[in-house]
């Protein structure tokens, strides 16, 4: 679909090296399955992701719902171009962080925040539009069979067959060693992106938050990218977050289906 315009922004983190997540996504993001009929980067746009975004957003104030899937940094970006950048933005939806400081590739971090956890930091403290979180935890309290995923990417479509392809990885990643020796598949998927998106196409989908604000730990040398629930309000901040708790489960899996369809 090269009708979408894709820009190209910044791919290594403010400060610091770049985390690696290749044994999830693959080297190139989609599994390291080789598709010869895939858009070429000719397709990309010259102009730069950050300068796009502001001026997107710029153009079409207060219309603008941003979904953040990965790390935070071209997001930050666009604030520090443009410090009004959050106040034109309708709402901004982020898969980040955590709210039980379960790390998924650091002791405590959520990857897309530990990988650039000043991003984040900037993101969480300086926007003032409305911002929801779906944490690392809230996608593990919501994660769906196996057998919804053979449905999911079994429906003959293409979009379901591209999916198929892209995740044939995902059993073998979840097959674990038991300390007998036998090996066993985890009961459940985790997609995590799609619980953030699904609350951007229907809020609905989400049937409670906390809201509090919230911020990310820079300095310690175990909790560096945690994120911190102010639930107290002592940081007394202006804007605070909704972070999804609890998901109406069967109305997720319809917007998962419908998505392939």
């Amino acid at each position: 679909m090269t009708e979408i315009p894709v820009f190209r922004g910044i791919s290594s983190p403010l400060l610091g090296q770049s985390l690696d997540s290749s044994a999830f996504h693959g080297k190139d993001g989609l599994g390291d399955v080789p598709d010869p009929s895939a858009p070429g980067l000719e397709h990309l746009q010259s102009e730069h992701a950050v300068n796009a975004m502001v001026r997107i957003v710029t153009e079409h104030a207060g219309q603008i719902s941003l979904v953040a899937l990965g790390p935070l940094t071209n997001v930050a970006l666009a604030h520090k171009m443009d410090p009004t950048f959050s106040t034109k933005l309708k709402h901004l939806y982020i898969m980040g962080g955590n709210m039980e400081g379960t790390g998924n590739i650091t002791i405590c971090g959520e990857f897309n925040f530990a990988t650039d956890p000043e991003a984040a930091s900037i993101v969480l403290n300086q926007f003032l539009c409305p911002t929801y979180i779906a944490t690392w935890e809230y996608t593990l309290h919501h994660r769906l069979p196996w057998e919804f995923f053979d449905e999911w990417v079994n429906q003959g479509t293409e979009k379901a067959c591209f999916m198929k392809t892209i995740t044939r990885h995902m059993r073998k990643d979840k097959t674990v060693e038991q300390k007998d020796g036998e090996s066993h598949v985890e009961p459940s998927f985790n997609s995590c992106d799609c619980y953030a998106m699904a609350v951007a196409i229907d809020e609905s989908v989400v049937t409670e938050y906390i809201r509090c604000s919230v911020s990310v730990e820079l300095q310690g040398s175990l909790t560096r990218g945690m994120m911190v629930m102010d639930t107290l309000n002592l940081l007394g901040k202006q804007n605070q977050a909704f972070v999804m708790r609890k998901c109406d489960i069967e109305k997720f899996k319809q917007l998962m289906m419908a998505a392939l369809k």
